[in-house]
């Protein structure tokens, strides 16, 4: 990537909208401004002051392609710490391509999936846990995702990492200083507080690793999974949470042919639920298609709602879907309760179940509350303003933790300083990964490339 190029891109969903907005940032976006905007009160954009707002036209010679607002940002006070020029047009398919490709004939490049967060953090502005922050707040789905975005984006879990390594960095170059000077060597009450500075670190570390599931629910949602036999009301429980026709409702069995996917907002947190094919030994190439995807989901499943015709005794099939599920977080819904409930209990002890009927609505309340329970497990709201870590912090806390491990052991068992000071730096290279200190190109790329072009 060349930092020295100037990078634009459009900003906003392409689409019918009311506002499109072109963002230009580098060095040379306030002379590229200069050739192709033209404003109301005159002046160039070169000489317009920081944080500034403009209304003029962008065109080039006689053809005017829009009428716009520039927005000027100097270096350093910018998102990108660059000089920024931000074009903002009226929304549609049209303008701000024309624009963009106006930008573009002037030796302006296309950026990258990312690139102007890139430069925020390859130029200091932000650390790449920040950087992160900004897709979680993109994407979040929830109010709960949302809040625990918007916390990282502030800096919480930056300023925990940074605590941390500051105090390794101290410890390494203890340890590296009596290794310069062998003959001095670690006192016994050294070498204990030391073992006792690990020890800290790792419980720290270990603490913020075990909140990678919670910050897996927060961004990508609880997968649920909708199952059991063929009509006995999968799809109509699916519309019923989402308050809407999303699934064919049909008394003809085996409607429901492939898995349909929607996100369901449970008190701020998110369910990722599916609904699946009816499980059944179907003899349609089609249908036994979407047993096989049913059986697909059911293994990634981290939730699993059951649902069984309480009118009638248990068949063979739903004996086989309970045994199936009874490794799975599983919450049994016993529909068709209006038409009277006969159905075999002695098979359900000890089992999360909830009574309800599709047709009238009857228990749908009592089980988004059952949801809702699985989902929060005794958190608080306040709860989503804590830090939560994802799988790549989570993966490189993991290893900095085993390299203190050692460098402890080694401490413990009397060895050479030189092997306890190569376990420090390991450990410090890995806690470095999460907030960038220690990143390399390939793990940038990786986390950029998820992000959209004009962000």
């Amino acid at each position: 990537m060349q930092m020295d190029e100037t990078i634009a891109a459009i900003a906003t969903p392409l689409g019918m909208g009311s506002l499109s907005v072109v963002r230009m940032s580098g060095k040379m976006a306030l002379p590229v401004a200069d050739q192709v905007f033209r404003g109301h009160k005159g002046g160039k954009p070169s000489k317009y002051r920081t944080h500034t707002l403009h209304h003029g036209l962008v065109g080039e010679g006689r053809d005017v392609i829009e009428e716009v607002l520039l927005a000027v940002m100097r270096a350093p006070h910018s998102y990108t710490m660059e000089d920024v020029v931000e074009f903002s047009c009226h929304g549609g398919l049209v303008s701000a391509k024309r624009l963009l490709d106006l930008l573009l004939s002037k030796g302006v490049r296309l950026a990258h999936p990312g690139e102007f967060t890139r430069r925020a953090f390859l130029n200091g502005r932000i650390d790449l846990t920040q950087a992160e922050a900004v897709m979680d707040v993109i994407s979040a789905q929830t109010e709960g995702a949302h809040t625990a975005a918007v916390a990282q984006l502030q800096g919480h879990l930056y300023r925990k990492i940074e605590q941390v390594y500051e105090h390794l960095t101290n410890v390494l170059s203890h340890v590296e200083a009596h290794v310069d000077f062998p003959d001095e060597g670690l006192t016994p009450d050294t070498r204990e507080t030391v073992i006792s500075h690990l020890r800290d670190a790792i419980e720290f570390e270990q603490q913020l690793s075990r909140t990678a599931r919670d910050g897996h629910v927060l961004r990508e949602g609880v997968r649920t999974v909708i199952v059991g036999k063929p009509n006995v009301g999968k799809s109509s429980l699916l519309n019923a949470l989402l308050r809407h026709d999303r699934a064919i409702v049909s008394p003809i069995p085996g409607t429901t042919r492939d898995t349909i996917e929607e996100v369901l907002n449970i008190e701020g947190l998110p369910l990722r639920i599916v609904d699946t094919a009816g499980f059944r030994d179907a003899e349609d190439p089609v249908e036994r298609e979407g047993v096989l995807r049913t059986r697909a989901q059911l293994l990634g499943a981290e939730l699993v709602l059951l649902v069984l015709d309480s009118s009638k005794r248990l068949e063979k099939v739903d004996r086989d879907l309970l045994a199936l599920c009874k490794e799975k977080p599983l919450i049994v819904v016993l529909n068709k309760r209006d038409q009277g409930q006969i159905i075999d209990s002695q098979y359900l002890r000890d089992m999360t179940t909830v009574s309800a009927s599709m047709k009238n609505g009857e228990g749908l309340d009592r089980l988004r509350e059952t949801i809702s329970s699985h989902l929060w497990q005794g958190r608080s709201r306040e709860s989503f303003r804590e830090i939560f870590v994802n799988t790549r912090h989570h993966e490189a806390l993991q290893r900095s933790s085993k390299a203190l491990q050692q460098a402890m052991d080694a401490l413990k068992a009397g060895k050479s300083l030189e092997y306890v000071a190569a376990d420090l730096r390991q450990a410090l290279h890995s806690l470095g990964e999460v907030n960038g200190r220690s990143v390399t190109e390939d793990v940038l790329d990786r986390i950029f490339s998820n992000f959209c072009v004009g962000k």
